[in-house]
């Protein structure tokens, strides 16, 4: 099925966010570390997993709106204690609401009611991703990590 040129780009680009952020919690994963670490690096995996998961939906969709999907990963941010790793993180899930929102009510003005559901199931994970880290840089708020 031929999707519309304008959604296919802006699924595109949110896939691009997507695999951007994979390789950014997996990094964080990886080599994050401090005080807090054991109960945090958990947390990256997971949504790293769930980013996953995203990306496959997404990409599923651009194949079958006759589109071809992307492979380049959108910048990351890799660099900092585990705190700024945390900050770095509500960031791009910040950025990701924001852009989705917008990929939504594109899908909504075209009519593909199916790309837009699916995005919209996609936000609520970015929502909960989000108030995720929101609550858990709270609970740390003042603890000193270890570089």
């Amino acid at each position: 099925m031929k999707g519309n040129e304008k959604v296919v780009k802006s699924l595109n680009a949110a896939l691009s966010m997507e695999l951007g952020a994979i390789l950014q919690y997996l990094h964080h994963h990886w080599t994050g570390e401090g005080i807090e670490s054991q109960t945090i690096l958990p947390i990256f995996k997971q949504i790293g997993m769930d980013e996953m998961r995203h990306a496959g939906l997404i990409a599923e969709r651009i194949n079958f709106l006759e589109g071809d999907p992307t492979l380049a990963p959108a910048k990351i941010r890799k660099y900092g204690d585990l705190r700024k790793m945390m900050q770095d993180d509500l960031a791009g899930e910040y950025d990701a609401i924001n852009y989705y929102k917008k990929v939504i009510k594109l899908c909504d003005e075209v009519g593909d009611s199916t790309s837009r559901l699916m995005m919209e199931q996609i936000l609520t994970d970015e929502e909960r991703h989000a108030d995720i880290w929101e609550t858990t840089l709270a609970k740390h708020r003042g603890t000193k990590e270890k570089d």
